[in-house]
C-alpha cells in the first residue's frame, strides 16, 4: 500500500490509516519538514527532473514526489535493508542499492524489481553491502561497496556493467579499503572515494583504476567533479579537498566546520554546497577556495544532497528532508 505524505507546515495529514503531524521550519534559506518514514533515517536523495524526485532510506523505506516536494508518497519494495543510494540515468530508469541487491525500474519508478544481486561467494565469503551507483550512459555504469565479515570489512567493492544492469562484473581494485561513492563526469572518467583517504580515478571507460594521493588518511564520503578537471572530495574531520588538474594533486581547504562532512555538490564552477553530520551545511561561491556555514535549522545529522538550478536538497536523520529553493 502507498502512503502519501503532505509537507505543509503544521497541518495534520492522512497516513494510511495513522493521522500525524509534521515538523515544518524555515531558517536561513533552508525549509524543513519530516516526513513519515517510521523514524527511519534517510540515506538518500534524487532528482531526474524539476518535479520528480525520490528519497531512500534505513528499512528499506523508499518514496517519491511529482510535484517538487510538495507530498511524498511511500513506494515500499518489500525489503528491510536499508537504502543506500538511488540514481537515474533518465527520467524513466532508475537504480537503488540495498545490500547486495540492485533494484532497478524501467517506468520511472511505478514498478521496482531486483535486477541483480550479488553473492558472498563472489568476494570468498564476505557479505556485500553496495554504497553508490553511477553510469556514463545508457549501457555503461559502475558500483562500489564494501565487503565484511561480520563487523569487519574485508574488502572494497567495484564492479563494472556494459549492458544496462543485466550483467555486473567484479573488478580488481587499486585498494582493499572500503569505497563509499562515485562520480563520473563523463564517458572515459570517473572517480571513487573512500575509507583511509582512498581516491581511485579512471581515463578509460572504468576498466582499469588506478589510485591518487589524497594527502589525508580520513575516511573520505564524497566526490564531485565538474569537468575532467575540477573536483572536490568531503570526509571526516571536516575534511575538504580540491583538485584543478583532475586529481594529480589534490589540496586541503580550510573548513569552517569540524564535523563529518558527508555530501558535496556543485550547481556550477563557483557555487557549491556540503551537508554533514550535526545539520552542517557550507557553501562555497567562489569554486570550493572558501567555505561559510550556512543556518540549516537542526542539528539533525544529513546524510545527503542533490542541488539543481533551481532547488537544492538535504536528506538526514529521522525523515527529515531540507529543501532550499533559490
Amino acid at each position: 500500500m502507498m502512503r502519501k505524505f503532505s509537507v505543509n507546515c503544521l497541518l495534520p495529514v492522512l497516513i494510511g490509516l495513522y493521522v500525524g503531524s509534521i515538523i515544518c521550519y524555515s531558517q536561513g534559506g533552508w525549509t524543513g519538514a519530516h516526513i513519515n518514514s517510521g523514524g527511519k533515517d534517510l540515506n538518500a536523495v534524487y532528482f531526474s527532473d524539476s518535479k520528480h524526485g525520490w528519497v531512500g532510506g534505513d528499512g528499506g523505506f523508499l518514496a517519491y514526489t511529482e510535484d517538487t516536494g510538495a507530498s511524498w508518497v511511500e513506494r515500499p519494495l518489500g525489503i528491510d535493508h536499508a537504502i543506500n543510494d538511488v540514481y537515474f540515468v533518465s527520467k524513466d530508469r532508475g537504480f537503488a542499492l540495498t545490500g547486495g541487491s540492485i533494484f532497478e525500474t524501467s517506468d520511472g519508478g511505478h514498478s521496482w524489481h531486483e535486477g541483480y544481486k550479488f553473492s558472498s561467494t563472489e568476494f570468498e565469503g564476505a557479505s556485500p553491502e553496495l554504497y553508490s551507483v553511477r553510469f556514463n550512459g545508457k549501457k555503461r555504469g559502475w558500483v562500489v561497496g564494501a565487503a565484511s565479515r561480520g563487523d569487519v570489512i574485508v574488502n572494497g567493492i567495484l564492479a563494472i556493467t556494459r549492458d544496462s544492469g543485466v550483467t555486473w562484473q567484479v573488478l580488481r581494485a587499486p585498494t582493499n579499503q572500503e569505497l563509499i561513492h562515485i562520480d563520473v563526469v563523463d564517458e572515459k572518467r570517473a572517480w571513487i572515494v573512500g575509507a583511509g583517504g582512498a581516491i581511485l580515478h579512471t581515463e578509460d571507460a572504468g576498466e582499469t583504476w588506478t589510485r591518487q594521493k589524497s594527502g589525508t588518511e580520513a575516511t573520505l564520503y564524497h566526490v564531485d567533479f565538474r569537468n575532467e578537471k575540477d573536483g572536490w572530495a568531503v570526509g571526516e574531520r571536516g575534511t575538504i579537498l580540491k583538485t584543478e588538474d583532475g586529481g594529480n594533486s589534490w589540496t586541503k581547504v580550510t573548513s569552517p566546520a569540524r564535523s563529518t562532512l558527508l555530501s558535496v555538490q556543485f550547481v556550477n564552477g563557483d557555487e557549491g554546497w556540503i551537508a554533514g553530520r550535526g545539520g552542517v551545511i557550507l557553501r562555497s561561491g567562489d569554486s570550493g577556495q572558501t567555505w561559510t556555514e550556512q543556518e540549516s535549522g537542526t542539528k539533525q545529522n544529513l546524510y545527503a544532497l542533490f542541488i539543481d538550478k533551481k532547488n537544492g536538497w538535504a536528506v538526514g536523520s529521522n525523515g527529515l528532508i531540507l529543501k532550499y529553493q533559490r
